[in-house]
Parts: C-alpha cells; sequence; structure tokens
C-alpha cells in the first residue's frame, strides 16, 4: 500500500519527501500516520529499484531538498499495479482505497472497469465478521447489540459501495 501510495502521489507530479509523507498521511487517515522509518526506506527500494529518482536542491534554510520523481520505469510499474491488483489490494478495504485513489491514472476505462468488478465480486460474497459455523452471522442473529452495530454500519457501507461500483463500472463500459 505505501508503495503504491508513493508511486501513485508521484505519479501527479514531482514531490518532496515531506510534501510526499503529507499526502500518504492524508490518505491512510491520522489514525495510522505514517512515519519516516517505513516511508523512507520504501522511497529508496523504490529508487534501487530504478522506478523513482530524486534531485538534490538547495532548501531554503542550510539543508539540501530532495526532488522525488517518477521514472518511466515507475510510471509502467505503477500502472501495472492498477491494471493488475494483488488480490489484498482488492479485498482490504483500506489498500482498495488506496487503489482507488490512483486509478484514475490508468487511462483504459476497460481496465478500471475490471478492477472495480473484482472489487464488486469480492463484496457480493457473503461474508461477516462473526460467524456460526462456516455460516456467516447476521445482524438480527446477534444478540450483542455492539456486534450488531458493527454488522448494520458494515452492511450498510457495502450496499452504498456496491451501489457506486455498479454505477461506475456501467459507466467506464458505456465509454
Amino acid at each position: 500500500m505505501l508503495e503504491l501510495a508513493i508511486l501513485g502521489f508521484l505519479g501527479e507530479g514531482p514531490l518532496h519527501g515531506y510534501e510526499l509523507k503529507s499526502r500518504i498521511t492524508r490518505l491512510a487517515g491520522y489514525a495510522r500516520p505514517v512515519s519516516d522509518g517505513s516511508l523512507y526506506p520504501a522511497i529508496n527500494r523504490l529508487e534501487r529499484a530504478g522506478l523513482v529518482s530524486r534531485q538534490r536542491e538547495p532548501g531554503a534554510a542550510a539543508a539540501p531538498r530532495h526532488t522525488l520523481s517518477l521514472t518511466t520505469a515507475g510510471r509502467a510499474e505503477l500502472w501495472r499495479r492498477l491494471r493488475e491488483p494483488a488480490e489484498l489490494d482488492v479485498t482490504d478495504q483500506n489498500r482498495f482505497f488506496t487503489l482507488l485513489a490512483f486509478l484514475g491514472q490508468l487511462a483504459d476505462p476497460a481496465a478500471q472497469a475490471a478492477v472495480l468488478e473484482r472489487r464488486l465480486a469480492f463484496l457480493d460474497q457473503p461474508a461477516s465478521f462473526f460467524a456460526a459455523g462456516d455460516r456467516p452471522q447476521r445482524a438480527a442473529e446477534q444478540t450483542d447489540p455492539f456486534r450488531r452495530g458493527m454488522l448494520v454500519m458494515a452492511r450498510e457501507i457495502s450496499r452504498a459501495e456496491r451501489s457506486w461500483l455498479r454505477a461506475a463500472i456501467a459507466e467506464l463500459r458505456a465509454g
């Protein structure tokens, strides 16, 4: 998720490390801030792989600043990850939202629709936080009001997401 966010934001244009960190933090939410200890090693891995380049500039103070940019290979890798996301990128809501944030950079509406169709297929499968044996439990079956609340909220969020996905897929398929 972190590497996709780095590639995605740099796909929109060059950024300084601090600005990149701020954008990723806003996307991920302040409940999960991005630490320098995870961001900069990820940037370094992407740079070593030839996907990101770093240009040194004089800073406003004494320290020089580094501007990060996507390379041609980095843009190709971003598009590949958007076109062919890993299963977890489709099934995990946080990871899917990161994917969704950058899916507009993929210029092919059919490929965009295919990603959304994978998410819709996942959401259409019966699921629950709780089970009775192998069978997912419904909200009405929960005696605990807090667990019932979790299931009610999840059901409504899933309905809204499925509705949006169907409309977006139809729009993309219509051209």
